[in-house]
């Protein structure tokens, strides 16, 4: 019995019927997990490698330099995460540490329609830290200025 080392035509219709079947199964289970969106993640692109994986031509497999640049751009897109999400941490420490040098400071609040003054009596380590200022508690970003005590 001689193995068939070319796929025929009616092979080929099947196994594309089923790569399309496997992606439209992932992509309902993508939009029901979550919101749609413009980018995919990581776990969305090694989905998409498994599938191409599992349903590749046995008598054509993926070229060595494919799956090699597949993965790099995987890994690529891994780190590209990981830094963003450095990126969000330290960001959110500037703003803490910004917060914490305006305490026993007075400062100036640019609210939508009105002007707050006042001084710095406590600061929040929330996700967007807080200062409060004459008793009530003001989102740090609407600090436009930060003056030494007595200088407004």
């Amino acid at each position: 019995m001689a193995l068939q080392s070319v796929m025929s035509s009616q092979e080929l219709a099947a196994t594309e019927r089923l790569v399309d079947l496997e992606n439209k199964k992932i992509m309902n289970e993508l939009q029901m997990r979550t919101p749609p969106t413009q980018s995919l993640g990581k776990d969305d692109f090694l989905k998409i490698l498994l599938t191409q994986l599992k349903y590749q031509d046995p008598s054509a497999p993926m070229e060595d330099r494919d799956f090699i640049a597949q993965m790099a751009q995987f890994s690529s897109l891994e780190q590209m995460t990981n830094m963003a999400a450095d990126f969000a941490k330290m960001a959110r420490l500037i703003k803490i540490s910004e917060a914490s040098g305006a305490l026993g400071k007075e400062v100036e609040l640019d609210l939508e329609n009105e002007t707050v003054q006042g001084m710095v009596q406590a600061i929040t380590r929330d996700e967007t830290p807080q200062v409060l200022v004459n008793g009530k508690f003001y989102n740090w970003d609407y600090v436009t200025t930060v003056y030494e005590k007595g200088e407004y």
